[in-house]
């Protein structure tokens, strides 16, 4: 559970350590304001992204199914800076044949992305609960994202895009499955 109040604190004392005065007009509210945002933010910390999967359709389907270009925000946990860009997922219905309702892959990412991140593991926790929900024959994610502790500070390079993967059952045994989902998120 988020403590909105510790937040609060930590913000406050923040603000001093740069030098400012918390108490002026302009950051009088600001670190209530950062305990909301952060409580919206990091909603995902508790969740089983896989819990989003439970309700599902048996229609006996076993060709992939695609979306792609779900935008995300996520903050990086080693600078607590935003990175933000799209996620492509792909799975092969197992023997069942169970599918979701597309808008839960989409949740799944939402779920995911409501932590301290970073975007290797993102894809792998992506991966796994489509797994751990679908119990699909394979799955392939694919992450495209700009993050700002590369574009804002340090390097500063702005534009620069960081591409992950992670391919489960099929989409990392059969190369024509990898194949055919890499060509089809292009």
């Amino acid at each position: 559970m988020i403590d909105e109040k510790a937040i609060a604190a930590a913000v406050k004392t923040m603000l001093q350590a740069i030098g400012d005065d918390p108490e002026r007009e302009g950051l009088r509210e600001t670190p209530e304001r950062v305990a909301r945002m952060y409580t919206e933010i990091f909603a995902g910390i508790d969740k089983n992204p896989a819990d989003d999967l439970k309700v599902g359709y048996e229609l006996g389907h076993r060709e992939m199914v695609i979306l792609k270009d779900i935008p995300f925000h996520s903050m990086c946990e080693h600078h607590l800076l935003p990175f933000s860009g799209v996620v492509h997922i792909g799975y092969v219905p197992g023997t069942d044949g169970r599918v979701v309702g597309i808008s839960k892959l989409a949740r799944v990412v939402e779920t995911v992305a409501r932590r301290p991140q970073i975007q290797e593991r993102m894809a792998t926790e992506i991966a796994d609960a489509i797994v751990e929900g679908l119990n699909p024959d394979g799955v392939g994610v694919v992450i495209a994202a700009e993050h700002m502790c590369m574009t804002m500070r340090g390097i500063k390079k702005p534009g620069s895009k960081v591409l992950t993967s992670a391919l489960r059952g099929g989409f990392a045994k059969r190369a024509a499955t990898r194949a055919e989902f890499m060509s089809l998120i292009q």
